[in-house]
C-alpha cells in the first residue's frame, strides 16, 4: 500500500506518523523522565536480564486509517519501556490484547514483543505520556511537554470516530486537547467506568485502566472491558458513526 492513501473521502498520511514516531522516540525534554526510563533499562529487571531494554519514549501503534483510538497513561516500566511498544511484554497488556482480539481489533490476543506478528484492526493505541513516569504519576510540566505529541498524532488520525480513554489521566488529557482545539464540550464530563459522551463528531468511552492494581482488586474485570468494546464495537457499526452523519449532527 503506498504510504498516501484515501479512504471514506479523508486523505491518511502514513509518512506523517512516521515522521511524528522519530521526533516522540528522540524527545529528551523531561530530564526526570529521562533519567527514569534510562535507569530502568540499565538495571533491568532479574526476569529480562538477558533482554536489551528500549529505555526510550514510546510512539502509538495501528492504522492511521482507524476508527477507534485507544490513549492509555504512559509506557510500563518492564512493558513499553523494555520492547519499545505501547501495551506490549506486561499484565496490562495481556488483558488489554486479550480483549481487543476477543472484539475483533486485534489478529491475535497476545502483545508479548515488536517482533511477534501482533497487527490491529481499525484501533490505534497511543498514551498521553510517552515515557515511563516513576510510580507511574507524570508531573503536569512532563505531561505538558508531551502534550503536542499527543495533539498532532490525534490531528493525523482523522477517521477518529471512537476514543476509548484508560484511567483518569487518560481521560483528563484528551479532554484537554479537545479544549486546545476549540471543541464544544458538556458542561459535565465526569470519568467513570462505561460513561461515554458524544462530542462533535466523535463518541468517548472512559475505562478504569487495566493494570494489575485494577483488575486484581475487581475494579476492572474481563466482562465489564468486553462489554464496553462490544458496545463501541455496535457504534462504529451503527449508521450514526458515519464521518457524513457524525459530521452534519
Amino acid at each position: 500500500m503506498n504510504d498516501k492513501f484515501k479512504k471514506n473521502g479523508h486523505h491518511f498520511d502514513s509518512v506523517d506518523l512516521t515522521e511524528l514516531s522519530q521526533e516522540i522516540i528522540s524527545c529528551r525534554k523531561c530530564p526526570r523522565l529521562v533519567s527514569f526510563r534510562e535507569k530502568v533499562a540499565r538495571e533491568k529487571t532479574k526476569r529480562y536480564q538477558d533482554q536489551e531494554y528500549w529505555g526510550k519514549p514510546v510512539p502509538g501503534f495501528g492504522p492511521a486509517d482507524s476508527r477507534l483510538v485507544v490513549i492509555g497513561l504512559a509506557p510500563a516500566a518492564h512493558g513499553g519501556n523494555r520492547t519499545g511498544r505501547v501495551f506490549t511484554g506486561d499484565l496490562s497488556a495481556k488483558f488489554l490484547m486479550k480483549c481487543l482480539y476477543n472484539a475483533g481489533f486485534a489478529n491475535h490476543e497476545y502483545s508479548i514483543s515488536i517482533d511477534d506478528g501482533l497487527s490491529l484492526n481499525d484501533c490505534y493505541i497511543l498514551a498521553a505520556v510517552r515515557c515511563v513516569p516513576p510510580d507511574n504519576l507524570p508531573t503536569r510540566e512532563e505531561m505538558n511537554n508531551c502534550f503536542p505529541f499527543l495533539s498532532r498524532e490525534l490531528k493525523i488520525l482523522k477517521n477518529t470516530r471512537a476514543v476509548l480513554l484508560l484511567g483518569k489521566i487518560a481521560f483528563d488529557s484528551y479532554i484537554s486537547y479537545l479544549k486546545y482545539i476549540g471543541t464544544e464540550l458538556p458542561k459535565k464530563l465526569t470519568f467513570g467506568h462505561g460513561n461515554s459522551y458524544l462530542i462533535g463528531n466523535i463518541m468517548i468511552y472512559a475505562s478504569y485502566h487495566p493494570s494489575p492494581r485494577n483488575t486484581n482488586m475487581g475494579n476492572l474485570s474481563e466482562d465489564m472491558f468486553m462489554s464496553l468494546l462490544r458496545t463501541i464495537k455496535t457504534y462504529l457499526e451503527s449508521p450514526d458513526s458515519r464521518s457524513d452523519v457524525a459530521l452534519n449532527r
